[in-house]
């Protein structure tokens, strides 16, 4: 191994070392809410009870109700939760450009929800860890047979990061455990002799290995890329155990993805703002559900004190137990046998503490802002009322949501187009619009974030057009000061898939065509309105000529 590589692999490790201290907060943290993630600091058995040191699950449930929320609320299956758009508005309202983008977006989707993929398994996961420690660790890599994706997610135990000047994590170490026959059949020309040898006994020994990502320029690659291709990232896996280097690349970019909660200024560790707000109360709830417990235990079965010197044997504290009793002890000199402590008062109190903590602990979670507000009343929300408890939801839930939309669906989204254009997944790129060349692709998702705003519009779109049809029954002519069209399709944009909708240009076209076919049918209509006052005109002149003549006949002119 050459020395620039052993120095980054202690660098690593220094890196390891400084974030120890975190590992106990994650540890604790973990034993309140998610008991299966508990092994920051201790060993686990596959056998072990996970949560025998709880007193109540509570916590536990609160936890799972928002891991699982989340990828039905974000990443819903079955729906399009995604859409390729461009950061200009007015290109992503043109019908052609969302159509094509829309088409590329379920390519990604197919590769996501691929059975071999493992997306569901990794962001499951994912989730979990997001909601508990406010960071998960994800990667996306190719599949060995080159045809797909494989999403993972690692412990966060065995993952470092740093940050560059932009905030942008560039360095990531990874400590990864490879089976000695895995080991060979990924790397089998770089492998060490040893693992050959541990593998014809124990092929499924695991042997301590690290992936390390790094900027290009920090790190003397020995292999060049092809075509003279200049790549920002290198990746190197070194077997850690046998001193050996198995791979050293150039990668375009960072193949992990740590989608970070709330971070605090200067750490590039996160912390999930659930936890850190739950962990006192859960702790709180785990002790008032022992004292009431142990209270109960001794209320049904209180602890004796008896006198040695009368009592036979010992105390039989069993449901139809005898404890007898020496025959010549004289009772004058106290009971042989009484309770150590009255009986317990009320422990009603114990009971409405528990519930009260229980709610604080929802409040964390944001399992109460999940859900759309409800009306005060039992009738029918007005308009004006349902648009007010839209916007307090949204500034509710937006904590809860930017986050993830952002760093964590944003990033999958990201990593995937560009895999899946290394890939060629896509295919050609000819039948691109003209006017999608050139535009950076961003992300837009359908959550409920994103309805309630759609939901907003809608409603704006009602609330104009009701008050429009109000202010033209005093003058017609406030019609031109409304720009109908334009509204009516951003709202329809918000509630209507692309393929619904017509592009602007055959629209405009399509109305020119009905404004000419209702000019000309007014053209004809007046045309024969004309013609019929002529007809009728000339029969009129010569009615009155016939009764003309009629009368000089008669002599009567």
């Amino acid at each position: 191994m050459k020395s620039r590589t052993r120095e980054i692999i202690e660098q690593g490790d220094r890196l390891f070392q400084q974030r120890q201290p975190v590992h106990s907060l994650w540890q604790t943290m973990a034993e309140n809410f998610c008991p299966i993630r508990a092994d920051f600091t201790t060993s686990r058995s596959p056998g072990e009870e996970f949560a025998s040191h709880l007193m109540s699950g509570r916590p536990v449930l609160a936890h799972r109700d928002l891991g699982n929320s989340l990828s039905a609320m974000l990443r819903p299956r079955g729906q399009a939760w995604f859409h390729a758009r461009t950061g200009d508005e007015k290109i992503n309202n043109d019908a052609g450009a969302r159509q094509w983008l829309d088409a590329k977006s379920d390519v990604m989707r197919r590769i996501m929800y691929d059975q071999r993929s493992q997306f569901i398994r990794a962001t499951k996961q994912g989730d979990h860890d997001f909601v508990a420690f406010g960071q998960t660790v994800l990667s996306i890599d190719t599949r060995g047979d080159g045809l797909g994706l494989l999403y993972r997610n690692w412990h966060l135990r065995d993952v470092v990061w740093c940050e560059n000047d932009e905030l942008v994590i560039d360095i990531v170490h990874h400590n990864w455990s490879h089976e000695a026959r895995a080991l060979i059949k990924k790397f089998p020309k770089t492998v060490s002799p040893a693992v050959k040898k541990a593998a014809e006994k124990e092929p499924y020994k695991e042997i301590k290995c690290r992936r390390i990502i790094m900027p290009a320029s920090d790190y003397d690659l020995k292999e060049k890329p092809k075509n003279g291709a200049r790549f920002p990232f290198v990746s190197i896996m070194v077997d850690c155990e046998n001193d050996t280097i198995l791979e050293e690349v150039p990668a375009r970019r960072v193949p992990y993805i740590i989608p970070r909660w709330q971070t605090v200024p200067g750490s590039p560790i996160a912390h999930s703002p659930a936890t850190v707000v739950a962990l006192p109360d859960a702790r709180l709830l785990q002790q008032i559900t022992l004292t009431l417990l142990e209270a109960g235990q001794k209320a049904v079965d209180p602890p004796l004190k008896a006198t040695a010197e009368a009592i036979v044997g010992a105390v039989n504290s069993y449901a139809g137990g005898i404890t007898w009793v020496d025959s010549e002890y004289d009772e004058r000199m106290g009971p042989a046998l009484e309770r150590l402590m009255d009986r317990p008062g009320d422990l009603g109190w114990g009971n409405n503490r528990e519930e009260k903590i229980e709610q604080v602990i929802q409040e964390a979670f944001f399992l109460n802002v999940i859900n759309l507000p409800e009306a005060s009343r039992g009738d029918k929300m007005t308009a004006y009322e349902t648009q007010e408890r839209v916007k307090e939801y949204i500034r509710r839930a937006l904590p809860l949501f930017e986050p993830m939309e952002v760093e964590y669906n944003g990033g999958l989204c990201e990593q995937t187009w560009n895999m899946a254009m290394d890939m060629n997944a896509f295919g050609s790129f000819e039948d691109m619009p003209p006017v999608l060349r050139g535009r950076e692709i961003n992300w837009q998702f359908e959550s409920p974030l994103q309805a309630a705003n759609d939901r907003l519009k809608s409603e704006a779109f009602q609330q104009s057009a009701a008050l429009l049809a109000q202010a033209m029954q005093l003058d017609p002519a406030l019609r031109a000061d409304f720009n109908l069209d334009q509204a009516f399709r951003d709202a329809l944009g918000g509630v209507a898939p692309a393929t619904w909708i017509v592009p602007i240009e055959q629209a405009q076209a399509d109305k020119e065509q009905q404004a000419q076919v209702a000019q000309a049918q007014a053209a004809a209509q007046a045309m024969a309105t004309g013609a019929d006052v002529a007809t009728r005109m000339g029969t009129a002149v010569e009615s009155a000529g016939n009764a003309q003549q009629a009368l000089q006949a008669a002599g009567m002119v």
